[in-house]
C-alpha cells in the first residue's frame, strides 16, 4: 500500500531563503527550493511511503526524511 504522508518540519528555520548547498560556503547561494536545505519558508513535508506493516493505529513505513518526534499532519492515500 502507497501512502502520502504530509508532516510539520517543526523545527525547520523559515527565515532562510538562500543557503550554500550542502553547508560549504564554497558553494554559491542557492534558493532554498532549489536544494535539499532543511530551511523551509513553507513547513510542510511531503512523503510518499509504502507500507510495510498496520499493528493497531501504527503504521511501519520506508523510511522519511523527517526526524524522529515530527509531528504528521495528515495521511493520504495514493489513489492510481
Amino acid at each position: 500500500m502507497k501512502l502520502i504522508i504530509l508532516t510539520w518540519l517543526h523545527r525547520s528555520p523559515r527565515d532562510v531563503l538562500q543557503v550554500h548547498p550542502r553547508g560549504d560556503i564554497e558553494n554559491p547561494l542557492t534558493g532554498v527550493f532549489a536544494t535539499r536545505s532543511p530551511a523551509r519558508p513553507n513547513p510542510i513535508g511531503l512523503h510518499r511511503v509504502t507500507v510495510f506493516e498496520i499493528n493497531g493505529s501504527c503504521l511501519k513505513v520506508d523510511p522519511i526524511e523527517a526526524i524522529d518526534g515530527t509531528p504528521v499532519i495528515d495521511i493520504k492515500a495514493v489513489l492510481s
